[in-house]
Order: structure tokens, then C-alpha cells, then sequence
């Protein structure tokens, strides 16, 4: 295979763009709303989870889309954030984030009752339907938001399913880990740190970090997959699908995974945006089409590609 970047020069007249009927289907999916913040609960590591009253996006919300919002009136500027849980019914939107910069230190100032101006839902989300029996879930730090609207999504339209989460942070994790009362064959017996809201949900999930937090892998969350993937039969195996979001090099690894063991895969990227509407380009990354290279925009031709279509850069 050519390096990407030699390729992606000659590419230059692939697509950047959506085809037309693509870009007409998605033709007023997105809108501007006026939410109201319910709730903004700092956690662990800096961690905050915001919840949000937006009833129109939380009705068009889908598992791997994301919002753009402002984090204060003073910044222009807006923030993308996955969309972490989002209850239609109800008419809330959760998101996970980490006050760091100068936005979201503001943000995480933000009380019950005030007003958050958002955009969305953007982008394409992870499929919707037509899952294996043994979908395998993998979040990295940022990433695993999207992975929690995806396994409560899958429990929701699949219930034959038999869903596995395991989620990876070098930071302390944004919940209170418990040990896990639900058996996962084929992984070590003293992984048993487990997600409480998925406890509840009487889906397994399992947590790796190389910071020795009590009761998780000691080391990266693929290499936990891994683990699982090796212990299953081959019947079992071919029952497996992959989903994954986090930072590049964990999804370089999930790529090579599935790869390893020719299992369906699905990717959320991660990039830095600006508008994140697909008016700047500043997002676009190489992807496999037919065959050649193009460069498509993350915020809304994915953040969701095919893993076997992704070229990460050398």
C-alpha cells in the first residue's frame, strides 16, 4: 500500500463532498436550539457531565452524532461534543467533557436553569440496525460517551443481543467503578471493574488503564479486546462486530484488530473543528472509496467511517 499522504496528493480530484442524494437526505437534520441546562456535575479528573433540556435535537439525536455548542455568550467559537445519552421522550441530552481549556472551564461554570445554545445533531451516526449477536464496544477517555448512546441503543433495538463494553482512561474514570456481578468469559478473573449504569442495565462492561485503578486491565483497552477476541471459539467469533471511538492511536489499534480477526468495524474519529457543518474542510481525513483516496470532512461525512476504509496518516 502507497503511503497516504503520496496518495492523497494525487487524489485531488477524488470527492471531497457527499454525493447529491447524500447531501439532500441530510438536508435539514440539523437545527439550532435554545437548551437549558438541568444539570452540570463535575466528576472525577475534571470530568463534568452535562445534561441538557433540548427536546428537538434529543429527538433527532442518533448513537455516534454530536453537537456544536457555545460555551458562553464571550466566545464565538463553538465546542463539538458527543452526544453521550439522549431520551426523546423526555427531551434531555447528555454530554461528557473535561474543563481544560478556556471554553469549558466557563462551561463547567454553567448552572441549572441557564440558557446553552447548540447545533445538531451533526454527523453520521454508527449503524442503526442489523446488529451481530456479540457486538464489542470499545471507548478511549473522550470516546466513550458515544459508546454508552450506542449499548443503550443496541439494548433498545436489539435485545437477542449480547453487547460488551469496555472502556479505557489514564484519567480517573467519570463514574465510581464497581465490581462487575456479570461473568465474562475469557477475561481475566480479577477484571471485574465495572460501569454502574451499565450494571443496571445487566450489560458487561470491563475498564482498562495502565494508572493501576483497582480492578482494571493493567494496560490498553485493545489489548483487553483482544484478550476477549482470543478467548472465544471460531463460532463465536464470527458472531462479533466492533464499534469504537477515542484518540487516533487506539483506533489505529481497533483497525488492526478487526483486521486480525476479520471482523466488521466501525470508527468514530476524533478531529479538531471549526465550524463543524462541513463549510471549512479543516477536518478531513483520507478514506478509501472504490478504491481511491478521498478526503471526507469528520463532522459530516462521519465521524463514523468504516474501519477498513480509514487511511491514518504515517
Amino acid at each position: 500500500m502507497a503511503e497516504p499522504a503520496a496518495q492523497v496528493q494525487g487524489a485531488a480530484a477524488c470527492a471531497v463532498y457527499p454525493s447529491r442524494a447524500e447531501a439532500l437526505e441530510r438536508r435539514g437534520s440539523i437545527v439550532l436550539e435554545a437548551a437549558r441546562v438541568l444539570s452540570n456535575t463535575g466528576c472525577a479528573g475534571g470530568q463534568h457531565v452535562l445534561r441538557v433540556h433540548a427536546p428537538e435535537i434529543a429527538r433527532r439525536a442518533r448513537p455516534g452524532q454530536f453537537l456544536n455548542l457555545q460555551c458562553d455568550p464571550t466566545i464565538p467559537l463553538r465546542r463539538p461534543m458527543s452526544i453521550m445519552r439522549a431520551a426523546s421522550a423526555a427531551g434531555w441530552i447528555e454530554m461528557l467533557y473535561k474543563a481544560q481549556g478556556y471554553g469549558t472551564r466557563l462551561l463547567a461554570l454553567r448552572q441549572p436553569g441557564d440558557d446553552l445554545s447548540l447545533l445538531g445533531p451533526i454527523g453520521r451516526p454508527f449503524k442503526l440496525a442489523g446488529y451481530r449477536k456479540r457486538p464489542l464496544l470499545l471507548g478511549g477517555g473522550v470516546g466513550i460517551p458515544p459508546m454508552i448512546g450506542l449499548v443503550e441503543h443496541i439494548r433498545t433495538v436489539a435485545p437477542a443481543a449480547q453487547p460488551l463494553l469496555c472502556m479505557g482512561s489514564e484519567v480517573p474514570f467519570p463514574f465510581t467503578p464497581r465490581p462487575s456481578a456479570i461473568l465474562v468469559p475469557g477475561l481475566p478473573a480479577d477484571v471485574i471493574a465495572a460501569m454502574p449504569l451499565l450494571e443496571d442495565w445487566r450489560i458487561p462492561s470491563r475498564l482498562a488503564s495502565s494508572q493501576g485503578f483497582a480492578g482494571c486491565f493493567q494496560g490498553l483497552v485493545t489489548e483487553l479486546a483482544g484478550c476477549w477476541l482470543e478467548g472465544l471459539t471460531e463460532g463465536a467469533r464470527a458472531e462479533v462486530e466492533l464499534f469504537a471511538c477515542g484518540p487516533t492511536p487506539m483506533l489505529r489499534a481497533v483497525q488492526q484488530l478487526a483486521a486480525r480477526f476479520d471482523l466488521p468495524c466501525e470508527l468514530s474519529l476524533e478531529e479538531r473543528m471549526a465550524c463543524a457543518v462541513g463549510g471549512c474542510a479543516g477536518c478531513t481525513v483520507a478514506i478509501d472509496v472504490a478504491g481511491k483516496l478521498a478526503m471526507r470532512r469528520v463532522c459530516v461525512d462521519g465521524p463514523v467511517f468504516d474501519a477498513a476504509a480509514v487511511r491514518f496518516p504515517a
